[in-house]
């Protein structure tokens, strides 16, 4: 396997599982404000984070790579309010478009065609996930500061 690609899609990995902590803290955030909707649609987030970061792990065995797991940094604990936390969110989901690009851009200049292919799949996801973050927002912008909106937010990404 190509190295350079290896030790990218390591960093990749250690970006994935600081994805899944991070949504972590902010299910943590969610619980702390009685909002239980939107802490299960983010430990959903949590997990799916995990599943990527796994993905990847899974790639560089199947390719004879080696994995080399990296400190994962603190994620922050405080938040200022469910629609700062969703920014955030789709802030960090924007971030990770650009380093999936990046990847993407070094397997073609590298010519790691299963690395292409295999990260094909993760630019449709993040296409998914920014959406979906995108959405939220939208969501509670409308809504305002009607409480009432922001539980009906709240029992949707609940279900």
């Amino acid at each position: 396997m190509n190295e350079n690609v290896q030790n990218a899609i390591n960093e990749q990995v250690r970006r994935e599982f600081y994805a899944s902590y991070l949504y972590l803290a902010m299910m943590a955030y969610f619980e702390a404000e009685s909002l239980g909707g939107f802490a299960h649609w983010m430990r959903l987030q949590a997990q799916e984070e995990n599943g990527h970061a796994m993905k990847l792990v899974d790639f560089l065995i199947d390719r004879g790579g080696r994995v080399e797991l990296q400190a994962i940094d603190k994620p922050p604990r405080d938040f200022d309010s469910p629609l700062g936390v969703m920014k955030a969110a789709l802030e960090h989901e924007r971030k990770v478009t650009a380093w999936i690009n990046e990847l993407y851009e070094l397997a073609v200049a590298e010519r790691d065609y299963p690395a292409q292919v295999m990260l094909q799949w993760f630019i449709a996801e993040q296409v998914e996930e920014e959406k979906s973050a995108g959405d939220i927002i939208d969501q509670l912008e409308i809504a305002g500061s009607a409480g009432s909106a922001l539980l009906m937010v709240d029992a949707r990404l609940g279900q």
